[in-house]
Formats: structure tokens, sequence, C-alpha cells
């Protein structure tokens, strides 16, 4: 177990009051932890379980290190810190090497000796398993596909053919990845045309790649998603989408065709973003919006209503459906204003 010492060099933390010696057996919310875990302060409306938690230690930032009764390591964001301390406790996947007895790999494909190929995985012919990567049970490689030193499966994930992925990628259960695109020409008579998907998907290095998140191939150039993505579960990213470095997208975003997501954005959960729009570096749009329109300047965005109880939505509703028809009377009742005030019906008031 890491010690207050180690975890405040790991954390760039400051100790104050305490005694880096200390050993720390776990992580716990500040109303929970136990002596011996440490805790955090990230939330202000969690300010009040100071005065009474029993934790050996609170990372916080130096303004409620004023107020804290117990030890403190003190950090300039302490969400950062919490974070560098957590993966002190987080325990590491099972080194192991080699391919599993039940896992089937092409002759043709090239897996790396410190590599490992875990139990009913299959790998084709010219995919290329690079040094360290870790490839979970039910796992599927497909031909041409690359998977970057460090990268690791967790279980059940298909990559598809030509798809790369770049060093240390961190995809969870169930994503599918290289899927073909929905291209479709409608015919003359009525029935729908599949267009090839010829193009495939980059993902950078240090992405992770959530829960049955599907990443399409593109139509003809390839679906990219760049360095430092973070992809939250049950996310739809479509043919030729960009995705721009160190951007996270929250669970059930929907992202349609040829879109451009800029860096160091951030799209809430159920965020739907229509196809072949751009969205500029730095901008937030928050959790059910629908981007309709490109956004071509940084900062924070948002669409529809918030829940009101039935009895007020109702109302609303009802009021949302006259809403042109209220309008029209509006613009109508303004013209006829106007024309009462114009110079001309000025002019005639005068004469009479």
């Amino acid at each position: 177990m890491p010690t207050l010492g180690e975890i405040a060099a790991v954390a760039s933390a400051r100790l104050h009051g305490c005694d880096p010696a200390t050993v720390i057996t776990g992580i716990a919310p500040l109303s929970s932890a136990e002596p011996g875990q440490l805790s955090f302060l990230i939330y202000s409306r969690y300010r009040p379980f100071l005065a009474t938690t029993r934790a050996a230690a609170v990372i916080l930032t130096p303004a409620d290190a004023v107020d804290c009764p117990a030890p403190a390591l003190v950090a300039a964001n302490p969400q950062v810190a919490y974070a560098r301390a957590a993966a002190l406790f987080e325990p590491a996947p099972e080194a192991r090497r080699g391919i599993h007895p039940t896992a089937w790999v092409s002759p043709a494909a090239q897996v790396a000796a410190n590599a490992w190929i875990g139990p009913h995985c299959t790998v084709e012919a010219g995919a290329v398993i690079e040094v360290g990567v870790i490839v979970g049970p039910n796992c599927v490689i497909g031909e041409q596909a690359i998977l970057g030193a460090g990268t690791r499966l967790v279980a059940q994930v298909t990559i598809c053919h030509r798809t790369r992925l770049g060093q240390r990628v961190l995809v969870h259960p169930g994503a599918v990845i290289g899927s073909d695109g929905f291209g479709l020409a409608l015919d003359s008579d009525g029935r729908w045309l599949k267009i090839p998907q010829l193009g495939s998907v980059q993902v950078g290095n240090d992405v992770e790649i959530g829960a049955n998140t599907t990443i399409d191939r593109g139509a003809l150039e390839d679906t990219i998603i760049e360095d430092g993505v973070k992809l939250d579960n049950q996310i739809q990213v479509a043919h030729n989408v960009q995705i721009g470095a160190h951007s996270a997208l929250a669970g059930c975003v929907g992202i349609a065709g040829s879109a451009r997501i800029g860096q160091h954005c951030r799209l809430g959960g159920g965020v739907g973003v229509a196809g072949h729009l751009k969205i500029a570096d730095r901008v937030q749009v928050t959790g059910m919006s629908l981007v309709a329109q490109s956004i071509t300047q940084p900062g924070a965005y948002s669409s529809g209503l918030t829940v009101e109880p039935n009895r007020v939505w109702n109302k609303i509703s009802a009021r949302l459906r006259r809403l042109d028809e209220l309008f029209r009377r509006l613009t109508a009742l303004e013209q006829t204003l106007n024309r009462g005030h114009s110079p001309q019906a000025s002019s005639q008031d005068h004469k009479d």
C-alpha cells in the first residue's frame, strides 16, 4: 500500500499536517471514509463533511485546507490529484504473454512475443499485434488490422479489417471498431443499394473507447479518432467522422457522417450531431442537445427543454403548438401599428 508521501509525489500535492509515512489502504468519500483511507473534496456541496470525516487525509484546494481539521494533501486541481492518486489503487491486468490454446491466430498474422491473445479470440491474416498488447477473451481482430503497443481490448471487442489502433488504447467490452458505415443509394425501383465502405478507422494514441460503442469505417476517406480522445459507452460514430485530440464524449452521443469535432471539445450525454457539420475547438455541448448547424466559436452551447412537472409541460406543449399562429398575429399587429405611425399617416393626421 502507498504512503501519503508517495501519493503526494504522484499527485503533485503538498502535504499539510500529514505524516508522509502514513500508509493508505484505499480511497473513499468524505462521508464514509474510515481511518487509514484517503478522501477528497472536489465539489463545494460536500464541504460540510470536512468537519466530521474520519479520513486519514483529504485532497483539496489551498482555500479549503483552511477549514479542514484533518491532515490534507493540497493541490491546485484536486480532481486531477485524485485521479492520479486513485490510479495507485487500481489493480493492474494480470501479466500474461502468449496465445491461449482456444484462440485461433492466422499463420499470416504477426503477434509480438510478449503480447497476450486470450481465450476464444480470432486473429485474421495480416493482422499486427504489437508489443505489450492484451487481447481479452472472445475478441475478433480482422484482416490487416493493427493494434499498437500497449493497447488493451478488455473482452468481446471486434476490430474489423484494416482498422488501426494507436498505442495504449483501451477498448471496453462489446465495442465494434471498423464496421461498415451506413452508406446507401436509393435505386429507381425504390430499393436501397449498398455503397461499399472503402475507407478504414484510424485511432490515435491514449484513446479510451467505452462499452458497446461503435465506430464506423469511412466510405472513401478514413474515420479518424485523434490522440487522447475519451469515448463513453454506447456512442455511435458514423463514417468519415473526425474527432479532434483530447475531446471527451459522454454516453449515447450520436455523430452523423462526415461531421468534424474539434480538439478539446466536450459533448454531454445524448448529444446528437448532424452530418457534415464542423464544431470548433474547445466547444462544450450540454447533455441532450441537438447540434443542427456548425459551431464556429469556442464556448458552451445548449438546446432543448429541461424537465418540468407534467401539468406544466402539458401547458407548455399546448402553447408551443400555437407558436406559429401567435407569431403571425404579432407580425400582422406590428405591421398595422407601423403603418399607423408612418410619415404619411402623421402628415394626414396633422392636416386633419
